[in-house]
């Protein structure tokens, strides 16, 4: 399949109108690891907000704690508490319509909940999008100068530190539940390329609810928590969309193709993490390189165990047959496909949920956001991703940094014992020598004897790449056999 890969000799990965929507000056960025870091940041810019808030996601939990630990205030009251402080500011909250259910609790929760019913909430549910799609951005923006973009949707069953500890008291959702170790990654950039962001949540609002929202003229500094130093700024971001075609909507698969791109780009180490690694075209551009004898080492971190009926008939067995095509490839040894894990108290392995979506290519590039590496973050799904790449010495080093902050947390080391072993030139190294505790990564154990290597049978109904339109297929079959009759 052509995807209108990059030459690999090509200095710029990112490309406007190819594999970016827009790119803007970012005054500030930060890498938020784990939802503790998230929440905590959000919780700060959410405070400083004066005039408009958005949030838009695949699932909203009005009653998740922000600071578990520190604080029994919910995200709901909250917000209430802040448009009654502030005459001017309205909050704008965009659910994906069946989000809530698939995480377990009703629609009724929010109608019946007092904290969404100030005027100045509006609180809607997207129904318009993609036959068996979902709204996957995840986005929060303030003032249209500061906005969090990743893999992070504001629900229960998010929050973790990073220590990932297999039992953690603080680890409740909002009706009890208590859930396991989580791992995820979201970004906070601040200046015009958050106005960006917010442009495309204010596109998503009117194409859901059919109101327009006007932009705000940014007014004084961006907000920012006041007790954490940006990763990078002035930065380039480029912001990349997969939106499905709809009537009325053009289809847009600028994720995919920096994805490809970035991957063909790659010269020394190519990092990812990834709920899902189901995306066949994925597989074939990251076997291509595998194949070459001085292309470049690929660490892939993925979760193993499956929820739910979709992923372990789908995702899971196409995990394994992508896998065994990726190891055949493999014939310089140069792959590493890993889960991560930390002890139980009582012995064992408990693994950690891995629910990032980050792709980092030598010391050049980054892209962090809500893709996931199977069929439908192609083209069925609406998904936000942003990317980094590097400009500037200093650029680099902090791409560096993020990639060795995120192997040292699931290898439990320090990180200058990662950036020492990364500074020889092997991402496999780092891994295989530093790999030696009881928490750490788990290889896959997949017979490349027995098993498939292409998509499971089904694939395309149940993990598509673009929306079902079945009046169109009949259409053209109509057509075609009209064709023929003439």
């Amino acid at each position: 399949m052509n995807h209108d890969v990059a030459d690999a000799s090509q200095r710029s990965i990112v490309t406007p109108g190819r594999n970016a929507w827009r790119v803007e000056q970012a005054t500030a960025l930060a890498f938020l690891v784990d939802g503790q870091n998230y929440f905590k940041a959000l919780d700060s810019v959410l405070r400083q907000a004066r005039r408009c808030i958005r949030i838009i996601g695949w699932d909203f939990n009005p009653d998740i704690l922000l600071r578990p630990g520190h604080s029994e205030e919910t995200l709901g009251a909250l917000l209430r508490s802040l448009v009654e402080e502030r005459p001017e500011l309205e909050v704008r909250i965009l659910v994906w319509s069946m989000g809530p259910i698939y995480s377990g609790h009703s629609l009724k929760l929010f109608r019946e909940s007092g904290w969404s019913s100030h005027p100045r909430i509006h609180l809607r549910f997207d129904t318009r999008h993609a036959l068996r799609g979902s709204h996957h951005q995840k986005i929060v923006t303030v003032d249209d100068s500061t906005a969090f973009v990743g893999g992070i949707d504001l629900t229960g069953g998010r929050w973790d530190t990073r220590e990932h500890k297999a039992q953690d008291d603080r680890r409740i959702k909002p009706d009890g539940e208590a859930y396991g170790p989580v791992h995820d990654v979201q970004t906070l950039v601040a200046g015009p390329a958050a106005g960006a962001v917010a442009e495309l949540a204010r596109w998503r609002w009117e194409k859901a609810t059919g109101e327009q929202g006007e932009a705000l003229v940014p007014s004084g500094e961006p907000a920012w928590p006041q007790d954490l130093p940006p990763d990078m700024r002035g930065c380039s971001v480029a912001i990349g969309r997969a939106v499905p075609a709809l009537a009325g909507i053009g289809g847009r698969r600028e994720t995919i193709k920096l994805t490809h791109d970035a991957i063909a780009a790659a010269r020394r180490h190519i990092y990812i993490e990834t709920q899902y690694l189901a995306s066949f075209g994925v597989g074939e551009a990251i076997a291509k390189r595998l194949r070459e004898p001085d292309g470049p080492e690929i660490a892939i971190l993925v979760t193993s165990s499956s929820r739910g009926l979709l992923e372990q008939f789908v995702m899971a067995h196409n995990r394994d047959r992508l896998l065994r095509r990726l190891k055949k490839a493999d014939r310089y040894g140069r792959l590493r496909v890993r889960y991560a894990v930390v002890p139980r108290k009582g012995g064992g392995d408990c693994e950690v949920l891995v629910h990032a979506k980050v792709l980092v290519v030598d010391d050049s590039f980054i892209r962090v956001g809500s893709s996931n590496l199977n069929n439908r973050s192609e083209g069925l799904d609406t998904e936000c991703d942003i990317a980094v790449e590097a400009a500037s010495d200093a650029e680099r080093r902090a791409i560096s940094a993020f990639r060795d902050r995120l192997l040292a947390e699931h290898l439990d080391v320090s990180v200058n014992e990662v950036s020492e072993l990364m500074a020889k030139g092997s991402l496999v190294a780092v891994i295989d020598t530093l790999n030696t505790r009881a928490r750490g990564l788990r290889r896959f154990r997949i017979d490349l004897e027995k098993g498939g290597t292409s998509p499971l049978p089904g694939t395309k109904l149940l993990d598509p790449k673009e929306p079902f339109r079945p009046f169109k297929k009949i259409r053209e079959a109509i057509s075609w056999l009209g064709g023929g009759a003439l």
